[in-house]
Parts: C-alpha cells; sequence; structure tokens
C-alpha cells in the first residue's frame, strides 16, 4: 500500500420492482450454478517484508505450500525469498519498486540486467507470473514524482522479458489504486480523472498491446473507515441481506463490485475494454484504528476469498484473481493500523482460521426486497 488520498464516490439506490428483478437474479443464480470456474484455485498472499521480527524467506514459502497459497506478490526483487520459492510452484508477482523506475526508464540495458539477475535467473525453478513494474504511482498522490517513468520502464522490462522469449508465459503491467478514478457513480459510469489521462491511457494501451492485465489495489476498508455515516458496515463486509445499490438492472450488495465495476467502466471509456483486472491488494486490518477489529478483518477476508470466485455484477461468472494483504502484521508500518493487516502472526500462527481456496464457486444472490431510494455519498483514501 502506498500513500493513500482522498476522492468522492457516489452511488445511488433505486427503488424497483422486487418480483422481476428477483425473478432474474434467481434464473442468473441458477444459470451461474450449473457452471465450473476454472483458473484461480485460491486467492494469492503478499509477501510484505516491513517487520524486523519476520521469519526467515523458506518458512514463509513453506508456510504458503502448508496452506494451500499458491500466488505470492513480492514487491521487490528479494534474494532470499527468489532462493526460497526454487520448486515451490507457487506463481509469483515480482515487483520492480518505484525506488528502481527512473533507472530502468533511462537505460534499456539496466533492465535488461534486472530481468537477468531477478527473473532469468530463476526461471524456471521459480513460476513467474506477472512483473508489477511500480506500485500505486499517480499523478494526484504522493507518488507523483515517479509518473514520468512508469511507462518508459514497462517498455524496456518488456523488450527484456521479450528478448529472453518469456513474453509469453511473464506479463508486465503496473499496479495502481484507485485515486485515478475521478466519476464512479454509477458504476457503469466509471471513468478517471481527466488530469491523469495523459498519463494512464498510453499505459493501458501498452497493456491492451502486450495482453496484459492491469493490477489495481481495491480497499473497502478505507472507504468505510472515512466515510461511515453514509456507507454501511455490512455493505462494506460483504453482508448486506439485500440490494444497497441499484445500477440499471445491476443490484450492488457490496462495495467492492461497485468499486471494481467502476474502474472496469474507465477502462472501457479509455479503450481498455479488453482489460482484465486482477486485484493485486485487498484487506482489513484487525486493530489500530477505526473499525479494526478481529472479528470485521476476519469477515471481509473470508467473504472476499469465498466471493472472488464468482465475478461481479458488471462481469459475472468470471473469477477475479484476487492477492490478499498481507501475509503478516508488519511492524515497522506506519500509521497504527498499518501494522495489522497480516493473516498470519509473526511467529507464523494464524490470526484467522481461513480456507485460502475456499471451495464455494459462485455468490449467488438472494431474492431482493423492494428498498427505499437515497443516495450515499462515498468516501475512498485509497
Amino acid at each position: 500500500m502506498g500513500v493513500r488520498k482522498m476522492y468522492t464516490v457516489t452511488f445511488c439506490r433505486t427503488i424497483r420492482s422486487s418480483s422481476s428483478m428477483a425473478a432474474m437474479v434467481i434464473l442468473l443464480g441458477f444459470l451461474l450454478a450449473t457452471l465450473q470456474i476454472t483458473g484461480v484455485r485460491s486467492v494469492g498472499v503478499c509477501y510484505g517484508m516491513m517487520g524486523n521480527n519476520l521469519p526467515p524467506a523458506p518458512q514463509v514459502v513453506s508456510l504458503y505450500k502448508s496452506n494451500k497459497i499458491d500466488r505470492l506478490r513480492l514487491y521487490d526483487p528479494n534474494q532470499a525469498a527468489l532462493q526460497a520459492l526454487r520448486g515451490s510452484n507457487i506463481q509469483v508477482m515480482i515487483g520492480v519498486p518505484n525506488s528502481d523506475l527512473q533507472s530502468l526508464a533511462n537505460n534499456p540495458s539496466q533492465a535488461q540486467s534486472w530481468v537477468q539477475r531477478n527473473v532469468r535467473n530463476y526461471h524456471p525453478a521459480v513460476r513467474f507470473r506477472y512483473i508489477a513494474v511500480g506500485n500505486e504511482v499517480s499523478p494526484v498522490n504522493g507518488a507523483a514524482r515517479f509518473v514520468p517513468f512508469v511507462l518508459p520502464a514497462m517498455r524496456n522490462i518488456q523488450s527484456a522479458i521479450r528478448a529472453a522469449g518469456l513474453h509469453n508465459q511473464i506479463k508486465v503491467t503496473t499496479s495502481i489504486d484507485l485515486t485515478l478514478i475521478g466519476n464512479s457513480y454509477p458504476p457503469s459510469q466509471g471513468a478517471f480523472r481527466g488530469d491523469v489521462r495523459g498519463y494512464f491511457d498510453p499505459i493501458i494501451s501498452f497493456l491492451v498491446n502486450n495482453r496484459s492485465p492491469l493490477l489495481a489495489n481495491i480497499y473497502p476498508y478505507f472507504s468505510y473507515k472515512d466515510n461511515p455515516r453514509d456507507i454501511s458496515l455490512p455493505y462494506a463486509l460483504f453482508t448486506a441481506n439485500a440490494v444497497v445499490v441499484w445500477d440499471g438492472q445491476r443490484g450492488y450488495r457490496n462495495l467492492f463490485d461497485a468499486m471494481l465495476d467502476a474502474l472496469y467502466s474507465a477502462l472501457e471509456r479509455a479503450g481498455g475494454a479488453s482489460l482484465e483486472v486482477v486485484v493485486s491488494e485487498s484487506g482489513w486490518p484487525s486493530a489500530g484504528g477505526f473499525a479494526t477489529t478481529f472479528d470485521n478483518a476476519k469477515t471481509y477476508l473470508s467473504n472476499l476469498i469465498r466471493h472472488v470466485k464468482g465475478g461481479t455484477p458488471k462481469r459475472p461468472g468470471r473469477a477475479i484473481e484476487t492477492y490478499l494483504f498481507a501475509m503478516f502484521d508488519e511492524n515497522n508500518k506506519e500509521p497504527q493500523y498499518e501494522k495489522h493487516f497480516g493473516v498470519f502472526f509473526p511467529n507464523k500462527q494464524p490470526k484467522y482460521n481461513i480456507n485460502f481456496s475456499a471451495e464455494k464457486p459462485w455468490d449467488v444472490f438472494a431474492g431482493n426486497d423492494t428498498t427505499t431510494s437515497t443516495e450515499e455519498s462515498l468516501k475512498s483514501d485509497m
């Protein structure tokens, strides 16, 4: 996670006929229940290292394997972690830190050396899936100084991966936060901010041309934390018992889907309709701030794992590749709540009883009750 900024999102709840809508949703649920999802066996988990009490990398990789977590996000090319991942069969998203972007952007040979040192030296013993070139770089957040270097670094890394003959196996991309979104109401009208289009539209074109997904860090927690008056806790935790937001004929029962679908709509308006979004971070802290309870965190994570098997209202029936943030509590992070996102304690004990490969294949919506009309102004500082 990077520096967080606030932006305003507005959603609307609209009165609908419960009979026709319920019949349609029940039919959809029946059809989805007859299908099987392929491709995503479990959620991934982000392996952050900002703690001074974390176990050594070989023990961490063993913990992933013993919990059947088959995908891992690594924020930088930590050599001990890469060495430990050899032969593990865990698929790896490896990050290019923001601090390295300028050198890789300005010097293609530096990009070639980076790929040789951190990818080719380990492939195929390490199963690389993505290279995330930069994390949460945006013209409108605290990482704006890196904006000129993201796309050139992506191009140089892509050239190095292509020269290695790995471009069909390893996809080059970048990870964003949602400060890039300007309009999110309703989700179908999602659009990027005008002042980021010059930066981000060429990145979208790069991803489309190379058939790479976009990585996005999506945190309903921060939206709820900043506006609990207008956002209900059940809507943020996937526990609402009825549709909260109507967008035409699409009903939203959780904030995660609304945020992701707003991003899909924004991509469609910017020439990225063909792109898939990988949720490269999502989580809920268990202590240290507003609504950061053990029960809330467990509820969010458990429901997220089940929910992403079945897609969103805009793209139903398509599993959402998702990475939980994070593997461990990290005591070197600030503010206080940032220390408590782990699904494990640093002593490797599980914080929650979570099944990382939840077997429930679909989120089948229950019948919808008639709802009253209201507007909800949602804030997020992601």
